[in-house]
């Protein structure tokens, strides 16, 4: 294909990219073609005509030269020995390979390399010749190791050069040929443009038989992509880069200036408000408490407001504190938000003359114990099920997959909506914006919408109908191996839609919290007269074992909804002398 002239994709109508098979020894070639393709069909607008040409050249040329290079850009670093470079699976010599690389510029084989550079490659008997005599002159031993080796070279031997000049004097010219990578910065831009982030490595998807796998086809057009403009692509790589800077241990100060500023795109400002979030974290840590409560302001992560708070609070300045607390308790937060609000204002009230908060009134959570015979194998949740199940009553283990799952059906066409940054190639298990704050606001009328199905007889009908159509397709809510549907039927005929729906709302409050928490097993009573009498949810608890924060919030959020949960501990028997 030639990606200097075609134009840009405004949907992906045709065959849809195919995954490479782990048979084939060249598959990881043939999934790097895939995205470079894909990257090329859909973002050539956001390429200069230098990087299509450069494309083009890639796609050019011949299989073993370009799995060479596909292997390179996936292994860590720009520099490599040539003589390192083992791939039996390439249909010619790997100096062949390399030559051809050299020739069209994809290599250079004779960069300059720092003394770091020289320590990475090499190892401690290849360096003692190299050094020796010098380390030898200045009155140190041959038997130093590596690092005291490097240690006592650093200032001596500062500047760059190229490796026949570090090495000729010691192994003349059987010196090993090193190469560097020329088109990195294309490559890791190719990487963004398809992962929608530089998180995920090449081996994420060149090394992974995604063939296994069957994803929700989403169409592709240019209002769905995450990058309308080749500047928000360049502002992305100025974020990335802070963040290595941070990751470095650079100072805050110096990484605040060059932090991009506030953008209209909504996507790039979650990540903007992540970096916000870690910077203020390292300006802490570095005494740079001022830009700490500044960058936290700045930042719109629901973590940088309580970080924000805390630190006014340790720097006494209490009345600053508590009147921005008292402005966000008026808006809505998560119990996790909430919890740790709630805590800062007791502390806060007395220090400003203020009134205490009247304390949470938490309600009381249901309670029983079982004592049973220890059992050889399984664990203490299979075994309270065995106990409490009856013909008339099954239980089911069930963890954190029904609720989800039945969220996950009745709400699918919402979770895989083509907004823009939710989906940047054909494989996603679900949109990359999932745990993002924004992620249900972007689709609050779709999903009133689906809610509204709970209020008719519709929604059972809709999840069964979800169930079989989208049968083995990933979704992040829905695990299909411990789904069926009698289980699913017989648990949309037991949990009555008004608490379904609360369900739902809550797990859409924190998503990335919520969606685990959930009780161990759960009770079906198809026959039970009222409807809130047809389950019970029930979290077990073995000897030793305690409840986690976030299952004593379901728990109490059950136990306000009127939804019928409880805890169960289990003790074995012949342990009760011991308790």
């Amino acid at each position: 294909m030639d990606y200097s002239s075609s134009p840009m994709t405004t949907e992906f109508t045709g065959q849809r990219p195919q995954t490479a098979n782990l048979e084939d020894p060249l598959y990881y070639l043939s999934n790097m073609d895939t995205i470079v393709s894909w990257v090329a069909d859909h973002h050539a607008d956001l390429l200069t005509e230098r990087e299509r040409t450069r494309l083009v050249a890639f796609a050019d040329l011949a299989t073993g030269p370009r799995a060479l290079l596909t292997r390179m850009v996936m292994r860590t670093g720009e520099l490599f020995r040539a003589d390192k470079l083992l791939y039996p699976e390439l249909p010619v010599p790997e100096a062949e390979a390399l030559k051809l690389l050299v020739q069209e510029g994809w290599l250079d084989n004779s960069p300059e390399l720092s003394l770091d550079d020289l320590f990475r490659l090499f190892t401690l008997a290849e360096l003692r010749p190299v050094f020796g005599g010098w380390l030898h002159q200045q009155g140190h031993p041959k038997t130093l190791g590596k690092a005291q080796m490097r240690e006592l070279l650093a200032e001596a031997f500062s500047e760059p050069k190229p490796l026949q000049h570090w090495l000729a004097e010691a192994v003349g010219e059987q010196a090993p040929e090193v190469v560097q990578l020329q088109d990195m910065a294309l490559f890791d831009r190719i990487r963004l443009m398809f992962f929608g982030n530089l998180r995920q490595s090449w081996t994420d998807f060149v090394l992974v038989e995604l063939g296994v796998q069957q994803f929700e086809p989403v169409p592709f057009t240019p209002e769905s992509r995450a990058f309308q403009h080749r500047s928000e692509v360049d502002g992305y790589l100025q974020m990335h880069q802070c963040r290595e800077r941070l990751d470095r241990g650079e100072p805050a100060t110096e990484v605040w200036a060059d932090v991009p500023g506030p953008v209209d795109n909504p996507w790039l400002t979650s990540r903007r408000d992540r970096l916000l979030l870690e910077l203020g974290r390292q300006a802490e840590r570095q005494g740079e408490q001022e830009l700490a409560l500044q960058v936290w302001a700045a930042s719109g992560h629901r973590e940088a407001r309580l970080k924000q708070l805390r630190l006014l609070e340790r720097m006494k300045r209490f009345d600053e504190a508590w009147a921005i607390a008292c402005q966000w308790r008026t808006s809505e937060l998560t119990d996790a938000e909430a919890q740790g609000l709630n805590r800062l204002l007791k502390r806060l009230a007395p220090k400003v003359g203020a009134d205490k908060p009247e304390p949470v009134d938490n309600p009381t959570l249901r309670e029983f114990t079982l004592t049973l015979p220890k059992p050889d194998t399984g664990t203490v949740e299979l075994a309270a099920l065995r106990h409490l199940g009856t013909d008339d009553a099954p239980v089911f283990y069930v963890e954190n997959t029904l609720i989800n799952a039945l969220f996950g059906l009745l709400c699918w066409p919402v979770i895989f909506k083509p907004l823009p940054g939710a989906f940047f190639h054909p494989f996603h298990i679900g949109p990359a914006d999932l745990t993002r704050e924004d992620f249900v606001a972007r689709r609050q009328q779709a999903f009133e919408e689906h809610f509204g199905l709970l209020k008719t007889h519709a929604y059972k009908q809709h999840i069964l109908d979800t169930f079989q159509t989208k049968q083995g397709i990933a979704n992040p809510f829905v695990f299909w191996p411990v789904l069926d549907e009698e289980l699913l039927e017989l648990a949309l005929h037991c949990i009555p839609p008004r608490h379904l729906e609360a369900l739902f709302r809550r797990l859409l409050t924190n998503i990335k919290e919520h969606r685990s928490g959930f009780p161990d097993l759960i009770r079906l009573v198809p026959d039970a007269e009222q409807p809130e009498q047809r389950y019970e949810m029930i979290e077990v608890k073995g000897p030793g074992d305690r409840l986690q924060d976030h299952q004593v919030r379901w728990l109490e959020f059950f136990a306000r909804e009127g939804i019928p949960a409880s805890v169960c501990y289990v003790r074995w028997q012949g342990d009760e002398a011991s308790l």
